[in-house]
């Protein structure tokens, strides 16, 4: 029993310097966040204001607009990576010529920096001078506004944000694939399974870990974007692309310290009220 202790005592000095480090960069930072986010601060001054910011931030029709915007924007690349990044990693790892080259073209916009990417896509979207626009105009359709239409800018920068994502999702799947054990899909042509059914069957659902982890790590780099958006349209025209990290931004700039707060402390808990019941929902569907 005494031995059983100490060895316990012993292990408990490994985890020591682990829970420091993660007290004073998280916990520490996180309770002192939840504390101006009740209060109007400055550097020089505090007053505490209760719930106000919260109320504040949900009542002001830009900043409610932008957690939608956040909503739409996680989810539909999210969902775009999902679905393009497992059709292109079966495509991938499959018989294919120059296989590892095709890989490596497909990963390096993860390498680009966001916001040299939304530069680029910026001056390619250009209503008038854009490459984009000029390709149409070539084949005799009309020129797009890209950025600059209300309706369609959000949806345009959705789809940037799937062409520089796309290539981590497609390597995860990659490995889950090449994970499978071959045997699976030789007993299955046995028994005279062909391409799609070998895909359903076998492939799909031994490539979950790998989809799950796809989903999740979307999804919550989706939720907390920021550089992409501010490089592209800084939360124009109008709030039609600004999202809640944008709009947190724009009010610490703005000097409004206590509203920028509430805003990383709503985001926070949007991402782990979304983030982590669906993960424990993934998870149980593995087992």
């Amino acid at each position: 029993m005494k031995d059983l202790k100490q060895k316990k005592r012993y292990s408990g000095w490994f985890l020591a310097p682990t829970l420091i480090v993660f007290t004073g960069l998280f916990i520490i930072p996180l309770v002192i966040s939840f504390y101006f986010s009740l209060t109007v601060w400055s550097f020089t001054d505090v007053k505490f204001v209760g719930l106000e910011n919260f109320k504040m931030f949900m009542r002001d029709k830009a900043l409610s607009h932008s957690l939608m915007n956040t909503f739409i924007y996680a989810f539909s690349t999210c969902g775009i990576k999902v679905v393009l990044g497992f059709l292109l990693a079966v495509y991938l790892t499959g018989n294919i010529k120059l296989k590892r080259t095709l890989r490596s073209v497909v990963f390096f916009p993860h390498l680009v920096s966001s916001v040299a990417v939304g530069i680029t896509f910026s001056a390619l979207m250009h209503p008038s001078r854009g490459l984009i626009n000029q390709v149409i105009r070539f084949f005799g359709g009309h020129s797009v506004n890209w950025l600059g239409n209300p309706d369609i800018a959000l949806f345009s920068i959705i789809g940037t944000d799937v062409w520089k994502g796309l290539g981590v999702a497609t390597v995860i799947f990659i490995s889950g694939i090449q994970a499978i054990d071959r045997t699976y899909y030789e007993a299955a042509e046995v028994d005279g399974a062909k391409g799609s059914q070998l895909l359903r069957y076998i492939t799909m659902p031994l490539c979950r870990p790998a989809m799950n982890s796809v989903i999740i790590l979307s999804l919550v780099t989706g939720m907390k974007t920021f550089d992409l958006i501010k490089a592209m349209t800084e939360g124009g025209p109008g709030t039609a692309t600004e999202v809640i990290a944008l709009s947190v931004y724009k009010q610490f700039a703005a000097g409004y310290y206590g509203l920028s707060t509430a805003g990383n402390v709503i985001m926070l808990v949007v991402i782990g009220v979304i983030a982590y019941p669906l993960q424990k929902f993934l998870i149980s569907r593995e087992e």
